[in-house]
């Protein structure tokens, strides 16, 4: 294979994917990981993507980088959608207790599917979310207790934020919390682009009995800036793609349970 067609077929997994690795490279192409690794060099300099340890991601993929929840909310509907209804099994329509939702598209899709549920008798289920969006989703059902948390509301995912949204946190434990990631790996655990999101989400892991991160496939092996935790503080990980490599190690060796949608 001539270098052109391995570029272009290292652009084409890119595409698909988001993130290629030396090793898979390697494999997929039949060259070695010396020859991946110039082609990557040189695919970089193109600006066609950016190098990180083990591989490469899409050129618009930086630890910083964070688009709006509307500008997000179309893309990869259909895994969002299966991660969503996979998280709502595990609650099951004869689930009494607490539930905190995080901020975000994942979760607010998961935030669809609770917005029709109805259990088992005539007891409510609480729901507590910091996201503006998700509340206006849930606020209509009867069969929902919903308690929005307060905060400074950020434009860019509507999610209440900072020292009282954390405060807030201190006060509750939720029998089980349903968070949203900008990056998992093995050796960041689970990361967002703001510090202030962050924070919010670290004060969400320490209060839940239960943590269920809900991540898509395009996320895993990702870091963004800021970690909110390790892989060990979570118990569950919900993705419609089985991870693999570092990551499904580390996971496996935390003992944290993994779910494909």
């Amino acid at each position: 294979m001539y270098a052109i067609e391995r570029h272009e077929r290292i652009a084409e997994l890119l595409q698909a994917s988001g993130r290629v690795t030396v090793a898979g490279l390697s494999d997929s192409l039949s060259v070695t990981a010396e020859t991946v690794r110039r082609d990557l060099d040189v695919l970089e300099r193109q600006g066609a993507l950016r190098r990180v340890h083990g591989g490469a991601v899409a050129a618009g993929k930086t630890s910083v980088v964070e688009s709006t929840v509307a500008d997000r909310s179309g893309e990869a509907r259909e895994a969002k959608m299966a991660i969503a209804r996979a998280a709502f099994d595990l609650i099951g329509d004869d689930f009494r207790g607490s539930l905190l939702l995080d901020a975000g598209t994942t979760t607010g899709a998961l935030a669809e599917l609770l917005a029709d549920w109805r259990g088992k008798g005539s007891s409510n289920i609480t729901v507590i979310t910091n996201s503006v969006p998700i509340a206006a989703l849930l606020h209509h059902n009867p069969a929902i207790d919903l308690h929005l948390l307060g905060g400074s509301v950020r434009g860019v995912t509507s999610a209440a934020v900072g020292g009282s949204t954390i405060e807030q946190l201190a006060h509750l434990r939720p029998d089980v919390a349903f968070l949203g990631a900008n990056g998992i790996s093995a050796d960041f655990g689970l990361s967002t682009p703001e510090e202030r999101e962050a924070s919010v989400k670290s004060a969400m892991v320490r209060a839940a009995r239960r943590t269920v991160a809900l991540v898509d496939s395009s996320k895993l092996g990702d870091e963004a800036l800021y970690r909110f935790a390790e892989l060990r503080e979570l118990d569950t990980l919900i993705s419609n793609s089985d991870p693999v490599g570092t990551l499904s190690a580390a996971l496996d060796s935390d003992e944290v349970e993994v779910i494909v949608a």
